[in-house]
């Protein structure tokens, strides 16, 4: 049986793109099990959703699993090199420069208190 599409899941187009960006899997040890693309659409489904880590359908990959390439591909720098290479190909098709020239920088800052110094931290008086 076939699992229903979500809104968040990647067309096969999209596939194309992310797949070859991807590590591939590990030449010793056990073979992968699980869909790698499932995987992605998990993630994809969590982030769009906003659910939590064990709320994941039960129809996509355990939550243990999505979770554990999840944080392992963060450590390893996946998601960022990802996101650079659909950057820059999105540029290029728009006809830009590979990464962009120009950054804005809000240099705005908050106040936390009026008061500052040692009056904030002065304990009160009895």
């Amino acid at each position: 049986m076939k699992r229903p599409t979500y809104s968040s899941d990647l067309t096969d187009a999209q596939w194309q793109l992310v797949e070859p960006l991807l590590p591939p899997r590990k030449p010793r040890g056990r073979p992968r099990t699980v869909n790698i693309r499932e995987v992605i659409n998990a993630i994809l489904y969590l982030l769009h959703t906003g659910c939590q880590w064990r709320e994941i359908p039960h129809d996509l990959p355990p939550w243990g699993t999505v979770h554990s390439y999840y944080w392992r591909w963060g450590q390893k720098g996946v998601w960022q090199h990802v996101h650079e290479a659909l950057r820059d190909q999105t540029r290029l098709a728009l006809g830009r420069e590979p990464s962009p020239s120009l950054a804005i920088i809000d240099s705005q800052s908050v106040k936390t208190t009026e008061k500052g110094g040692l009056v904030a931290t002065t304990p009160a008086r009895k």
